[in-house]
């Protein structure tokens, strides 16, 4: 019997260089690095069985191969939705902070952690809200979709990318990061009945922290 509910598992991706480097990860496409692929692995092995009917992907290689780890390559249905990409950095993509602080772009990157919503982006980039916009539209328009309704699905995007998808789903919207960073390969898992989300669960990580390298994740 039908219920009408979709189950979603949304996690960031595996691990790349630029997250150990400190390198701003936007647009550029950017595979995962060995440890990257462990941890999926890991996931994937602590995550137990899971009978995904679809896969939904950024367009980029460290959210696809992320989730076909996950799928342990199995044959699923796979679309790719560019609303889920990662924030575009523009002329900040691939600098570290010191290289944007040396541009004379220290505190309006700054704003980025301490206050996204005055973070007006990147010169050529996009800011929060047009992140946040664009994730609330792609999770809408998912949950609102008759042909997904009884289906368990993943969803593998990027760590601010995540935030934007759910932020309209915190209790405290106006908190972008809700305590930091996403960890690579974190989930978020909930249920959607009726049009009602509910978490089950929240940034589970299925493998040890001492095995987080990503900067940015540690930072927070």
């Amino acid at each position: 019997m039908k219920e009408n509910s979709v189950k979603l598992y949304v996690i960031r991706h595996g691990e790349t260089d630029w997250n150990c480097r400190r390198k701003l990860q936007g647009e550029s496409d950017i595979l995962l690095n060995e440890n990257g692929r462990r941890l999926a692995e890991i996931t994937r092995e602590n995550m137990g069985t899971i009978p995904f009917d679809l896969v939904i992907t950024s367009p980029y290689q460290r959210a696809r191969e992320t989730a076909q780890i996950i799928t342990g390559n199995a044959d699923i249905p796979c679309i790719q939705d560019a609303r889920i990409r990662e924030i575009t950095w523009g002329d900040w993509d691939g600098l570290t902070p010191e290289e944007i602080a040396e541009a004379g772009g220290k505190e309006r990157f700054e704003l980025f952690y301490t206050n996204p919503f005055f973070f007006r982006g990147a010169p050529g980039g996009e800011n929060i809200r047009q992140v946040c916009e664009r994730g609330k539209d792609f999770y809408e328009e998912l949950i609102r979709n008759e042909v997904f309704q009884d289906k368990t699905i993943l969803v593998a995007t990027h760590g601010c990318a995540l935030r934007g998808i759910l932020n309209h789903l915190y209790e405290n919207p106006s908190d972008f990061w809700q305590g930091g960073v996403p960890a690579n390969c974190a989930v978020t898992i909930l249920k959607v009945k009726h049009g009602k989300s509910c978490f089950l669960e929240r940034d589970k990580i299925y493998y040890d922290v001492s095995l987080i390298q990503d900067f940015y994740t540690l930072k927070a």
